[in-house]
């Protein structure tokens, strides 16, 4: 590692594992300002179903003046709670924030510190990823989301078989997304993604959880959610005419719903569908992760904070 570099800290690991709780602790010792890499956290109105930490907005000093910041048990956090359902947030635009954001926090001499489960996003910083600043096309992604995720495999696996063999092929968004970019810029989505120069030290810590007890911690969220309020929130958002085709509404905790909603099954069974589809989503993001031999997994708060405690100090 390089020396010189500012120092970063990364908490990764699957939905449910206990990020939250570790990062808060972190932080809290280690003078750390946490950047939030949770897709769907960056939503406003959306904070039962993304199981959003209760934070509120406060004005805070930093080194710029008096900014307004998401405050978390006195810790602020950024890239939560601050989009509009009805617009959409790109890896690209997360990796610019993410990193503006980790710049300033050494600014203001805290620890930046990147929490969450969506492995491209944390990957889009670590790696410092060039990624293609394709706008999105309406009429292609219109006529691309009439087919089928087999359909749409097949179209991506002619026209960028890497891309093909490493995306998540559950998720239609992520697939008509890298077709989007191969179709309009001619060349192929898995060659645009560049690693950059390193901007950072990153210390990667994974939070590991027996898979069963996993299960379990999902199962009890899913029906805290519920008891929170959770078919309300939804309820609420319908009424405020956001689209079930949304990138907000068609994620885990909200999609699960529009069937119950359309009256074609009943609140068990959306319920059910909720905790079967988290669970599959964990396991996913577990192979993800596994992927990256950076990541220094800990069973224990003890062990990752004499992880980061070591690194700080080199």
């Amino acid at each position: 590692m390089n020396k010189q570099l500012p120092k970063a800290i990364v908490i990764c690991g699957p939905t449910a594992s206990g990020k939250t709780d570790w990062s808060l602790r972190l932080a809290e010792a280690h003078n750390g300002e946490i950047i939030s890499a949770d897709s769907r956290q960056v939503y406003k109105k959306m904070n039962i179903g993304t199981a959003k930490t209760i934070g509120d907005w406060q004005w805070r000093a930093s080194w710029r003046g008096l900014r307004r910041s998401y405050v978390v048990k006195d810790i602020i956090h950024h890239l939560v709670d601050f989009l509009d359902p009805g617009k959409r947030f790109t890896m690209a635009e997360f990796r610019d924030k993410a990193t503006k954001y980790a710049k300033l926090a050494h600014k203001n001499k805290r620890l930046p510190m990147i929490v969450g489960g969506t492995g491209l996003y944390i990957s889009s910083v670590v790696d410092n990823l060039h990624i293609p600043r394709v706008p999105a096309n309406n009429k292609l992604r219109n006529s691309l989301e009439t087919k089928s995720n087999e359909e749409l495999m097949q179209l991506l696996g002619a026209l960028d078989p890497i891309a093909a063999e490493t995306i998540d092929q559950k998720n239609k968004r992520r697939i008509v997304r890298a077709l989007e970019v191969c179709i309009l810029t001619g060349v192929p989505f898995s060659e645009q993604k560049k690693k950059g120069e390193q901007v950072f030290d990153f210390l990667v810590i994974g939070v590991k959880v027996d898979k069963e007890v996993l299960y379990e911690r999902i199962d009890q969220r899913v029906d805290k959610m519920v008891e929170r309020g959770l078919v309300q929130e939804i309820e609420g958002l319908m009424k405020q005419r956001y689209s079930w085709n949304l990138p907000s509404m068609s994620g885990i905790g909200y999609k699960q719903f529009k069937l119950y909603f359309e009256g074609s099954a009943s609140l068990e069974e959306a319920v059910e569908a909720l905790k079967r589809d988290t669970r599959r989503y964990a396991r996913r993001q577990l192979t993800w992760f596994k992927r990256d031999k950076r990541i220094v997994w800990c069973e224990s708060f003890e062990e990752a904070e004499a992880a980061v405690q070591a690194f700080t100090k080199k």
